[in-house]
Parts: structure tokens; sequence; C-alpha cells
């Protein structure tokens, strides 16, 4: 029997919405069930054949059990050792490679000194920084956010280079980064499953936080097409098994606002009915899908473009790079 475990926090919902889907489908030798942990050996393997991870990214203990138990064949639904790696500001840079647009950012330092450090721990940190190029590059308003993290917590919105520096005075050790605000006519929220299943839907940030899916966009197909190739691209790229893509259309252009949400709001009771049924569906498939194609002690995780063509020599993108030259004699 192999199984699909679960790992999830304060939600309920949706944990036990796909556990019972996946169950119902009846497919030989798959069960799920919540994951269940008593001890953590190393190199120990996992009950699990898969682990769809929704709780990680606050507990540390957590991460570490998954990539234990990844290095002994689990596919963990996401990939925790690039979730580890990753963050929003090099989210942006990676965009601007795979051409996908984004808003104009730019990475702040700390306001306060980290831990342990001192003014002689940042000689290669230029004082006072070309705040004056920074303004000029990003322009105003502007968001001013943490780049690692979510869940618009430490964001603030900011009209002007005074508004900035009283904003930014209050962040503490917070690594920031200022980012073009988007004036944008329609924003759409999508849902990305395999690197391939894409659930677009109509969204509102700026209304209040139960009422944001119930929003109505007039675009047309094309865009529609576009705004999936997007997603599509950006989640190849990183290897995402399972995100959302935030998307702000401003003058018939889609910017990638926000593409790092690798364990989305997926409540009832926010994303909607139809928005749910479609999320528990096709997380339930792509489990089962994973399930099917994992196998013993092998590396069963998702690896993204990124990474695979860094490994291959090529170019982010996917041009190749001349061969590198090796010690040694040519054979």
């Amino acid at each position: 029997m192999k199984k699909i475990g679960i790992l999830f926090g304060q939600e309920r919902s949706f944990p036990q919405a796909l556990i019972e889907r996946i169950n119902s489908r009846k497919v030989k030798n798959i069960a799920a069930e919540p994951v269940t942990i008593d001890k953590v050996v190393q190199a120990a393997p996992a009950d699990y054949a898969v682990i769809i991870d929704r709780i990680s990214q606050d507990v540390p203990f957590f991460r570490a059990f998954l990539k234990n138990a990844a290095i002994s064949g689990t596919a963990v639904i996401n990939n925790p050792f690039w979730w580890s790696a990753d963050e929003k500001f090099f989210n942006n840079a990676l965009a601007e490679k795979i051409g996908v647009p984004v808003p104009k950012t730019v990475l702040l330092p700390s306001k306060e000194h980290p831990d342990d450090t001192s003014s002689d721990s940042f000689s290669n940190l230029a004082f006072p920084l070309d705040w004056e190029g920074i303004f000029r590059y990003v322009g105003f308003p502007a968001f001013m956010k943490p780049f690692a993290g979510g869940g618009w917590k430490h964001v603030y919105k900011l009209s002007s280079p005074e508004e900035f520096f009283q904003k930014y005075n209050e962040t503490g050790q917070l690594v920031m980064m200022l980012q073009e605000a988007i004036d944008f006519d329609a924003y759409f929220r999508c849902y990305c499953i395999g690197g391939k299943y894409v659930r677009i839907m109509h969204y509102e940030p700026r209304n209040p936080h139960h009422l944001r899916y119930a929003a109505t966009h007039d675009v047309g197909d094309e865009m529609m097409k576009t705004m999936e190739e997007y997603v599509i691209r950006l989640n190849q790229a990183l290897g995402y098994d399972f995100n959302t893509v935030e998307l702000a259309i401003r003058k018939g252009v889609p910017y990638a606002i926000d593409f790092c949400n690798p364990a989305p709001d997926a409540d009832v009771h926010s994303v909607g009915r139809e928005n749910f049924e479609w999320v528990v569906e096709t997380a339930a498939n792509y489990a089962i899908e994973r399930t099917l194609a994992h196998k013993d002690g092998q590396d069963n995780l998702s690896w993204g473009g990124f990474l695979r063509e860094a490994v291959a020599g090529k170019q982010i993108g996917g041009k190749a790079e001349a061969p590198r030259k090796r010690a040694g004699k040519v054979k």
C-alpha cells in the first residue's frame, strides 16, 4: 500500500476534503491520510510515497522532517529544498530572465544590524546607498515589503521618499524590497498544480478579505491564454507543484506581482465553492498521478527548469552555453 500524507496546521476544510476525495477514487493500493510523526531518525524513510506540505513554512521541525523523508524517496509537494532556498526577490529576477513582466524592484538591506553583527560587518555596503537612483528606477507610488515574506505582513504603500524613510525606519532587521506599484485595470489569482493545471480566478485585492474573490474582470480569450502561459512558465522554471500566481493587468500587460505562494489559501470560506472544488479535484488527481509514478528509494522530487538548466550548463531560459573546460586530458 502506498500512502499519500497531508501535512497541515490549523486549516481544516481543504486537508479533510482532499483526503476524502483521494480515498473516494478507490485506486488500488493507494490511500490518503493526515501525516503522523512519532519520531524522525536520520536517513530513515517516511511511511509515505507522497506528502502534500501545507505548513512547513511556519514550522522548521516539519521542514527538516520533509527533507529527511525526501532523501529516502518521498515525493514532497512542494520540494522542501527549493522552498527553503527561494524568496520573492529572486522570483522577480528569474521572471525577467524567462520573459514574464514584473514590476521594477530593488533589494534593501535591513535598517537595523542583524544580531551578532556591527557596522564593521558591512564593509562592502556603500553608505549612503544611491537612494536617488533607487527612487528614480522604481518611482512612486511604490510598495515596500519583505523580500521573503508572505500574507501581507509588513507591507507598506508609499507615495514619496519622505514616507519611505519614515516606514523604512520601522522595519527593524527585516530585509525589504521596494517595488513599483502597478495601477491595474484587472487582477487575477491563479492556482497552478503540477506545473500544468491552471485555474485563473478573478480577484480584487482592494476588497475586504471575504470579498476578494467576488470580482469579475472583462478580459478577452487571448489575455486569458497569455496569463495561463505565464503561470505555467513561472511554475515550471521554479519547480513548484502547488502554487498561486497573482497577475495585475496594466494597459494590456499582465505583470506577475506575487508568485511565491507554495502553501496558498485553499479554504472553502475564502476562495468560494467553485474554486475550492477545482483545487480539491485537481490536487487529488495530481497526488494520485505522483503516487503512481513513485519509485521506491529514488529522488521523486520536482526540480524546476532553473536548476535543471544550470546542471545541464545552459543559460536561464534555455539557450545553450559554450561547454565548460575541465581540468585533465581531452579524450
